[in-house]
């Protein structure tokens, strides 16, 4: 059982440590980072970030390779970031006409990653 606890704990480690590399590269690259792991009625969103007025909801994704990363990414789970995203945007300004899009950010075990712009749209 405590081996499952410590891989349990080491993948959420694993994770948050993944989310920060993400969110330094967004801000290296002149986005705000606005909310990490916000929560609304949807589920989670791993990191939002602002450029300028677009809003970039970004999911991240851990695994031992980039190609294992993005297999975990599921229709339910697109669902669910878009449902969030949407509750999101209704504090917004400009509401659900605000800019933006989805972006899915695969890490390996390595520390090396490939973000993906625009990875899935907004149905």
């Amino acid at each position: 059982m405590s081996g499952s606890i410590s891989r349990g704990r080491m993948a959420h480690y694993g994770g948050e440590a993944a989310e920060q590399q993400i969110a330094r590269d967004y801000e290296r690259r002149g986005y705000v980072v606005a909310c990490r792991r916000w929560r609304g009625a949807g589920g989670e969103i791993d990191l939002i970030a602002r450029n300028g007025d677009e809003i970039v909801f970004v999911e991240v994704k851990k695994s031992r390779t980039r190609q294992g990363a993005a297999e975990r990414i599921n229709r339910r789970q697109i669902a669910r970031i878009q449902a969030s995203a949407q509750e999101f945007l209704e504090g917004e300004p400009m509401g659900q006409l605000t800019p933006m899009r989805f972006d899915v950010a695969l890490v390996d075990a390595n520390g090396v990653f490939e973000i993906v712009e625009n990875a899935f749209g907004h149905d």
